[in-house]
């Protein structure tokens, strides 16, 4: 059974005008595919973002980082002045955006974009490096020289994204995630990634129907535990849990083949 087939749909209008979130509290869980089932069915109320016919979206992401690796080391230690720089490509659309995430009060995720040329996906132009400068200094990390970043991972997955019930948020549920760097590729099978995102810190009815189940909040980033996947000389501490148990199952891992 496909329980996202099941639910009524959300456009992306309506969505982004309930629950758009910049700036939100995530909670990140590691579930099995054959899971998922068990989880939609156990919460009434949920809408799915449906875009001309389909309720799944094809994402790449190029990451950008220092040469010695700054934000990837302050997702992996963690401080409290962390970053992430990235393209985002809607690949069904063609759609790009170039973002930046930091930490805001409390721990909140803050998610700034503009649009950005799809052409130019794994570069930062110019004027796009000015504005992840500008940005990055007004987070607290006027350090970083925008200029000098550069692409450091590829990511890929397919995304269906739900609108929570009661004005709760969204959620997010990403499918067959790899990542490609310069020292090869790595996959995962059938297992999912699930994000709430919320506009407060208290759980919605996702979470507890997550937690119902025995799940609980995963440390998993798209980008820190993939570059720790395909760089063998950098320490997986922060990562090891949920590589070693809840990835490891379904995990392949080819050094040396990257694109």
């Amino acid at each position: 059974m496909d329980p996202i087939a099941h639910l009524p749909a959300v456009g992306l209008d309506e969505l982004n005008t309930t629950s758009q979130l910049l700036i939100r509290t995530d909670r990140k869980y590691v579930v099995p595919l054959t899971e998922l089932p068990a989880v939609i069915t156990g919460v009434d109320g949920l809408r799915v973002l449906e875009l001309a016919g389909s309720r799944r979206a094809r994402y790449e992401s190029t990451y950008f980082d220092t040469t010695t690796l700054a934000s990837w080391a302050a997702s992996a230690h963690p401080r409290r002045r962390r970053w992430k720089v990235r393209t985002r490509l809607y690949a069904d659309t063609g759609e790009c955006w170039l973002e930046v995430k930091t930490r805001g009060a409390r721990g909140a995720t803050v998610k700034e974009r503009i649009p950005h040329d799809a052409a130019d996906r794994d570069d930062l132009t110019g004027q796009a490096a000015g504005w992840v400068g500008d940005r990055l200094a007004a987070a607290g990390a006027p350090d970083v020289d925008a200029r000098e970043l550069v692409a450091t991972l590829h990511t890929s997955y397919r995304r269906t994204t739900l609108l929570l019930p009661n004005g709760a948020g969204r959620a997010t549920i990403d499918a067959d995630l790899s990542w490609t760097s310069s020292n090869g590729r790595a996959h995962v099978g059938e297992v999912l990634v699930i994000e709430t995102k919320s506009a407060g810190r208290a759980a919605g009815a996702l979470d507890r129907r997550l937690w119902q189940l025995g799940h609980r909040p995963a440390r998993i980033s798209k980008y820190g535990t993939g570059l720790c996947l395909l760089t063998p000389e950098l320490p997986r501490n922060r990562w090891h849990r949920v590589t070693a148990r809840q990835l490891d199952p379904t995990l392949c891992i080819l050094v040396g083949s990257a694109l």
